[in-house]
């Protein structure tokens, strides 16, 4: 399948479109959408239909879609909503492939099911596809086919595809094109018959796609997403998501720490870091990476370099850089000797560069200069320089005529940029853009681009593994026991794990003093003593749990206290290493199995330290996981301390991932908490698991839950 024979392509593409609606009252949606589509210079055949007008804007009219002399791609329905349903049923009569509708198809005192799922339900049953509503329509810069109710300002083809539910967003982007130059941006609103994936899968097929710039609100085809993105991996095509909406309240249902802490959020993001797929925080962020990736240069070995003329705005840079943990690259002997040859009195040759000299005649070409050198160096894979240039001030030209050069003849990643957002240089940056170079505004979306750049860079060259294979027959078995209405209890849990190659902590199950007694004997003291009472999910929180019992006397002390809870009791053995760590899982509705590994013990909550990735993975993921965390340095070994077996916590990382997605069909949510890890050991010690039937998985609504991804998505967590 291609552009040209994608379901899409009577929609984006059309060769012929019918404007319901169209009028020649000027400032009117009818009116405007006309002329959108007649600035663009679309190509195609145009009729407008409209009973009450011979013509609009030079196009003949015709009274109703039924009068044409055939078969449209594209019908634009600009009719209110009280008219959308039976209009939509004639255009589909009339043979119209695909539709655009504008209007949020809202109605008062509307009956059930509400007109848009009728219109929803009508579309699909036909098979066309619909853009909206509560949408602007879309441009496709390729296909001069400008079908909004805003005229394009700028028409110019370019290499990002931006597709966003949010109106407004394909507004503020249409008016910026220029500087962003895209060949496809959508406003697919309320996805009437076509989801995000759908306008993912056609922009993919674009020879002139480098990137995908998504802002998204809800990803309502969780399936074909998927798909899209994977598509775009193998195609090494990156995908930008702004995705909104991700700090709502946590959720109500949740029975495990994991199921607090992997909310919605959280869920997306491992769907993100499984696919390569990264994100930032807002607009900005989002068409900074979107301007990089568009270059189509690859990054290659080596970090950031940043040139300035000014200290203050250096200073700026590197405190922002630290914030978000991006390094500058160290600069080699040869560059900082061209530098020194170069610099005026008092300007070191450092990373980044401060290069403002005297003002006088020199200034300009010298600073050119440093930018070529910096540009050079073998360490440095991506350049900034920081330009004083507006619409309306020069600058110094001999500036702007070696970013020119370097932007045509380097292969690496050059931009020229402002500190200032506001900074009024649009005509600017186009003419920039036909020499390779984008201008990006404001020093945190530069920074943002510049790590996902880095991280897309980082990505690829990165081997996730594998996920281990399970034993199909055990695997039928543990169904066939989770099945059951009954929860396991922990003991039963880590018999579970223990059998696909998890290792545990001896444990014994008792319900009298001398049966505790008999199991500690077995185990060999110190043990711990732990209430089994069903239903009681955090068991420290309710005083459960006794640690570290040396001798029979302090395990009989610790049965009667824990007897108030209940006669279930387990005896288990206890463990010591270096750090806790917990392993988590949940069953999201949407997608799947999504593992979290994160600090353990009763600090689980409390500590924003996690990472999550959707199961199943392999080790290299899973040590990827655990490098991202604050407790890495505690798995190293500080002090006294011997590092902890990380390799191994990796391998067995990746054999739960591969756990949960093989019994996905019967778990809601599991924790493992703690995982006790020292220098040559990994032992689960405790566990809680919900099984899937238990929570009526299937017909309870999830609430939105609370994120439990980082402050900031400047790339996968």
């Amino acid at each position: 399948m291609s552009a040209r024979t994608h379901w899409l392509a009577p929609l984006l593409a059309p060769r012929s479109i019918a404007l319901v609606g169209g009028s020649p009252r000027s400032g009117s949606v009818g009116n405007l959408m006309t002329r959108s589509l007649l600035t663009g210079g679309y190509p195609g055949s145009l009729a407008v239909v409209n009973p009450r007008h011979s013509a609009v804007e030079g196009i003949e009219a015709v009274a109703s879609l039924a009068d044409l002399p055939g078969p449209v791609d594209l019908a634009i329905l600009s009719v209110a909503a009280h008219r959308m349903e039976g209009v939509m049923r004639e255009a589909i009569r009339a043979g119209a492939r695909a539709m655009v509708i504008f209007d949020a198809c809202l109605l008062e005192d509307d009956r059930e099911p509400r007109l848009l799922e009728r219109l929803k339900a009508m579309a699909r049953e036909a098979g066309v596809p619909v853009c909206g509503g509560n949408g602007m329509g879309f441009y496709n810069f390729e296909a001069r086919t400008f079908a909004s109710f805003q005229e394009p300002f700028d028409t110019r083809p370019g290499n990002i595809a931006a597709l966003c539910h949010s109106g407004s967003v394909f507004g503020l982007l249409a008016n910026e094109s220029r500087r962003f130059r895209f060949n496809l941006l959508v406003s697919q609103g309320q996805e009437i018959n076509a989801s995000l994936a759908d306008y993912m899968d056609y922009a993919l097929e674009q020879p002139t796609t480098r990137v995908l710039a998504l802002f998204a609100e809800a990803i309502r085809d969780p399936d074909a997403f998927v798909r899209a993105v994977a598509k775009a991996r193998d195609r090494d095509i990156p995908v930008v998501v702004t995705k909104v909406g991700r700090t709502p309240e946590s959720a109500r249902l949740a029975q495990t720490h994991s199921g607090a802490l992997v909310g919605d959020d959280t869920a997306f993001d491992a769907v993100c870091r499984h696919y390569g797929v990264l994100r930032t925080d807002d607009l900005d962020g989002l068409m900074a990476a979107a301007q990089i990736f568009a270059l189509g240069k690859t990054v290659g070995v080596g970090g950031f370099a940043a040139i300035l003329d000014s200290g203050g705005l250096r200073e700026q840079l590197i405190d922002l850089a630290s914030d978000m943990e991006i390094e500058f690259a160290p600069l080699s002997r040869a560059t900082v000797s061209a530098l020194d040859s170069r610099l005026g009195i008092g300007l070191e040759a450092v990373n980044p560069l401060d290069a403002a000299g005297p003002f006088d005649e020199r200034l300009g070409t010298v600073i050119g200069q440093c930018a070529g050198i910096l540009e050079r160096d073998p360490g440095v894979a991506i350049l900034a320089h920081e330009y004083f240039r507006t619409d309306r001030q020069e600058g110094l030209p001999e500036i702007g005529e070696a970013a020119q050069r370097i932007g045509r003849d380097s292969d690496k990643p050059y931009i020229l940029t402002s500190s200032l957002g506001a900074a009024d240089n649009g005509s600017f940056a186009s003419d920039m853009l036909d020499s390779g170079v984008p201008v990006i505004n404001g020093v945190k979306p530069l920074l943002t681009g510049v790590k996902c750049a880095f991280a897309y860079r980082d990505r690829r060259t990165v081997d996730g593994g594998t996920a281990p294979a399970m034993d199909p027959d055990l695997v039928r078995l543990w169904k066939e026991r989770l099945s059951r209405n009954d929860a396991p209890g922990e003991t039963e849990v880590l018999a579970m794990l223990g059998a696909f190659g998890i290792p545990v902590a001896a444990n014994r199950l008792c319900r009298s003093p001398d049966d505790a007694a008999k199991m500690a004997r077995d185990i060999g003291y110190p043990v711990v003593l732990k209430t089994a009472v069903p239903g009681l999910l955090h068991k420290s929180d309710s005083g459960g749990v006794h640690l570290d019992l040396q001798d029979e006397a302090a395990l009989r002390n610790a049965v009667t206290s824990l007897m108030s809870l209940g006669p279930d009791m387990c005896v288990a053995e206890m463990v010591r290493g270096e750090t806790e760590v917990a392993f988590g899982m949940v069953n999201d509705p949407q997608w799947g199995p999504v593992v979290m590994v994160s600090a353990g013990g009763t600090l689980v909550e409390l500590l924003e330290d996690r990472a999550s990735s959707l199961a199943p993975f392999g080790v290299g993921e899973a040590r990827r996981l655990i490098d991202g965390l604050r407790i890495r340095r505690l798995l190293e070994g500080v002090r006294s301390r011997p590092p902890c077996d990380i390799a191994l916590l990796s391998v067995m990382l990746s054999r739960f991932s591969a756990v949960c997605h093989a019994l996905k069909d019967v778990i809601a949510e599991m924790d493992v908490n703690p995982l006790i890890v020292g220098e040559d050991f990994v032992r689960a010690v405790d566990a809680v698991l919900v099984p899937r039937t238990a929570t009526e998985f299937s017909d309870v609504p999830v609430p939105p839950r609370k994120s439990a991804g980082r402050s900031t998505h400047a790339l996968p967590a």
